[in-house]
């Protein structure tokens, strides 16, 4: 047929008279509904209309131009020889066709399954049944992956969602094609899927079994064997005695460039207009201009990747007497803005090493696949397709810091974080005390962090002493590190970690990132359990006291001996019963908004005036807003400014955007706070948490805002991947085949315009899609603003009246 009415004006004659004939072709070959599919460029025949509805698809939309083989409406196939697939989109819409032209490419570039963007249209192919025949809205696919998404998106038990199918089977006329059990749905999305990896492991932790190792049946190094041991003591040839689930990144940041939607916001932070002085987001750092600056054809290129990872291990099991653990390993990619990066659509889990001990710093084995990957990703993958621009292109990528609490920290980096050098950063200089009747390390002296001619370098009684002369120790440089642990120089570092296996690795200035979540958190219990006296967590005590009277210093709080006790002088942070019971009542009298926080009321005992199973959002809001006001009118001026300056710099650092000219002051600011904390609490309180609180402002400099680099978003996600554990005696399979079931949902629901994605929630905030921080300018945050209005005049009646003066605001410093 004449297909050059195609590229016509749709406002011609030729343009009209070529889709009456497109129409009456489609009809005439029509096999078994009244139903076709639409070949607009919206549509992209992926949808079924009728043909009035098509005809004005065809005529608002346009046809779409690269559909020359009319397959999917009668037409035969004709293959071309050696024709190289291609991709093209528009309006977050895939269309598939046939090029001739040679593309220069590797043979092996599309070896893995979903690599391909034209086998994933084999697969959609397959999947187009009708749910049943005469349906006009659902194929067999589409229903499936909108029924699966209601699965994962609000827990649902595999029973129960094999019920919900059986039902919608019996209510469905006869013949539908919906599953009618949870196996052949997971079949049918697992076929969608990427696949992984089980690599067998030592059980000490001492190899992975591949490339040299591939075909032994011992450990070479510590000669244990392979295969699991059981219960008769008898060796199970083929069962593995241990397993490690690897997910391999990169034809999973192939799929990521594959939805139109994904690939444009992954040049995101080249397009978008940054503000001078201000960072809100990783590229607005120095670190990420260092890569740009150091490697000029790595940074010129928008699409390559800057990651980050971070690895923690969670009990599986429901029991909390187990003390099974296992390990996931999870990339993020900073290339998304901020609203995207560090959600769960875009956590990508890349290692499961399974328990039920942890790894310790044996953890590097299992690193060895990831770091093989990085390496190659730093070097580039070709033929990976872009389908924002529609065409291929070299990806690289590099890896910029890890996130981990700080026990994981030493097993990621191999620096000491106990003892006299626990300070990763101060290394050998980090200011620490042994307490001799607390049999403990205290990290005091952050006098050193003042300017020099500072009046508290020069008090001795109110600190340790002694005068104060010495100054800051300056953080050692990639380089100096790996020249140290090459050399045997083992002081501060216990080995060489395999992050520096990375060409790149040595000359980023931040490596492994502080976690404020668990700082934060550290520092709200030693206040919160000395202010309240809670066992466990009082930094003060008669040991306490016996440490001041060995230092000499602050003689008005030693302990007094008196007949057969031990009198303790009250401390600047000491309560009485009555000031403790009114600082609790306070807390559990506290009303907070709806998401906020947890219930303040429930953790407060008021039989024992305490504040019991605080968890980390709670320390966070609590050192954030809620502590500042609970003590104001109960705690000693000197005790309750010093921890009330504590709060406000917390709050100051996890601030969503950074103004670099106040870093300075902020970080003498948190100097001086120390050095106050120092001079009316006790040695003992200054634990390592607490010394780390002054390199935090050094990390924001670096590495840009706090909510990129802390823990809350894996936290979360390792609640995820506890709740795909269904099968106790294999939890790590358990997670592994949900995992892979649910990338195929979230990869699916990319090609379906009405269902919401599991990975990224919708706002709360009265149907607004886009967070109001995404916004540039005034033009943008209108709607919003106009979208708020429009709730606000139907809820509130009241508030009618100044509807008018709210659109009178319409200006930039409203919007501000």
């Amino acid at each position: 047929m004449d297909k050059s009415w195609m590229h016509s004006d749709r406002r011609s004659k030729a343009y009209e008279f070529g889709v009456e004939a497109f129409l009456n072709f489609a009809v005439e070959n029509l096999l078994s509904t009244t139903h076709i599919r639409c070949p607009c460029v919206k549509c992209v025949n992926l949808k079924l209309f009728g043909v009035g509805i098509i005809r004005d698809h065809v005529y608002f939309n346009g046809i779409d131009q690269s559909y020359k083989n009319w397959t999917f409406h009668g037409e035969p196939w004709e293959a071309t020889t050696n024709a190289s697939r291609n991709v093209e989109e528009d309006d977050g819409h895939s269309r598939y066709s046939f090029v001739s032209e040679e593309i220069d490419m590797d043979d092996n570039d599309f070896g893995d399954f979903g690599s391909d963007p034209y086998e994933f249209a084999n697969v959609i192919g397959d999947g187009d049944q009708l749910v049943y025949p005469g349906c006009r809205k659902y194929t067999k696919l589409s229903a499936l992956v909108k029924l699966y998404n209601l699965k994962v998106k609000h827990g649902m038990s595999d029973v129960c969602f094999t019920e919900l199918l059986i039902l919608q089977g019996d209510l469905l006329p006869e013949g539908n094609t919906i599953p009618t059990s949870m196996y052949e749905a997971k079949k049918t999305l697992c076929a969608l899927g990427l696949s992984y990896e089980k690599m067998h492991a030592c059980p000490n932790d001492c190899i992975l079994y591949r490339k040299e190792y591939e075909d032994s049946t011992n450990c070479p190094t510590c000669g244990i064997s392979r295969w699991k041991e059981g219960k008769d003591s008898i060796l199970k040839e083929g069962v593995p005695a241990k397993v490690v689930w690897y997910f391999p990144p990169i034809p999973r940041f192939k799929r990521m460039f594959q939805s139109h939607e994904t690939a444009k916001s992954l040049t995101w932070h080249a397009a978008r207009k940054s503000i001078d002085g201000q960072m809100s987001h990783p590229a607005d750092s120095p670190s990420w201009k260092l890569l740009d600056d150091k490697w000029p054809e790595f940074g010129n290129e928008p699409r390559n990747l800057r990651l980050a990872l971070s690895s923690d291990g969670f009990n599986p099991h429901s029991s909390l007497s187990s003390r099974y653990s296992c390990w996931p390993v999870i990339l993020v990619t900073y290339n998304l803005p901020p609203w995207l990066c560090m959600k769960r659509k875009f956590m990508m889990l890349t290692l499961l090493i399974s328990g039920p001990k942890q790894p310790g710093n044996d953890i590097d084995v299992y690193l060895e696949p990831l770091i093989d990957d990085l390496k190659s990703l730093w070097v580039g993958i070709r033929g990976v397709y872009d389908a924002h621009n529609g065409e291929y292109f070299t990806l690289r990528a590099a890896l910029m810091w890890t996130i981990n609490d700080f026990p994981a920290y030493e097993n990621l980096s191999g620096c000491v974080v106990k003892g006299y050098k626990a300070c990763p950063i101060c290394g050998d200089d980090t200011p620490s005390h042994r307490l001799k009747n607390g049999h403990k390390i205290c990290y005091i002296g952050h006098r050193k962090w003042l300017p020099i001619n500072h009046p508290y370098r020069r008090q001795r009684a109110a600190f340790n002493g002694k005068p104060e002369y010495g100054i800051p120790p300056e953080p050692l440089t990639g380089e100096e590190v790996l020249h140290m642990v090459e050399n045997g120089d083992r002081v501060c570092w216990k080995k060489k970690t395999i992050f520096f296996d990375l060409e790149y690795w040595k000359y980023l200035p931040v490596w492994h990132a502080l976690d404020v979540m668990h700082i934060e958190k550290n520092v709200c219990d030693s206040i919160i359990g000395t202010l309240l006296e809670i066992p466990g967590k009082n930094k003060d005590g008669i040991a306490a006291r016996l440490d001041l009277l060995n230092m000499g210093v602050k003689t008005d709080l030693q302990p007094e001996y008196r007949e057969r006790r031990t009198r303790l002088p009250p401390g600047p942070w000491n309560l009485s019963r009555a000031e403790k019971r009114e600082v609790c009542n306070s807390f559990y009298a506290m009303k907070v908004p709806e998401g906020y926080s947890s219930n303040i009321k429930n953790l407060v005992s008021l039989q024992d005036s305490r504040l019991l199973g605080l968890k980390s959002h709670d320390c966070h809001t609590l050192m954030q807003q809620l502590l500042p006001v609970a003590i104001r009118s109960v705690l000693e001026k000197p005790a309750r400014y010093a921890i009330t300056r504590l709060c406000f710099f917390f709050n100051a650092i996890c601030a969503k955007t950074v103004d670099v000219s106040k870093l300075d002051k902020l970080e003498e600011d948190v100097v001086v706070t120390l050095c106050l904390l120092e001079k009316y609490f006790t040695p003992s309180f200054f634990d390592i948490m607490v010394h780390l609180v002054v390199h935090l402002v050094r990390e924001v400099r670096l590495c840009g805002p706090v909510y990129f680099r802390w823990m809350y978003p894996f936290e979360r996600y390792m609640k995820v991947l506890k709740g795909y554990v269904q099968n106790r005696t294999r939890p790590e399979g358990c997670i592994a085949e949900r995992y892979i079931a649910e990338e195929a949902v979230e990869f699916c629901t990319q090609h379906l315009s009405d269902v919401s994605t599991v990975g990224v929630p919708s706002s709360q905030k009265m149907g607004v899609s886009k967070p109001l921080s995404g916004c540039t300018n005034t033009e943008e945050v209108l709607p919003y603003i106009e979208q708020h209005m429009i709730h606000i005049k139907t809820a509130y009646p009241k508030f009618r009246k100044r509807t008018k003066w709210l659109q009178d605001k319409h200006n930039s410093t409203f919007i501000q």
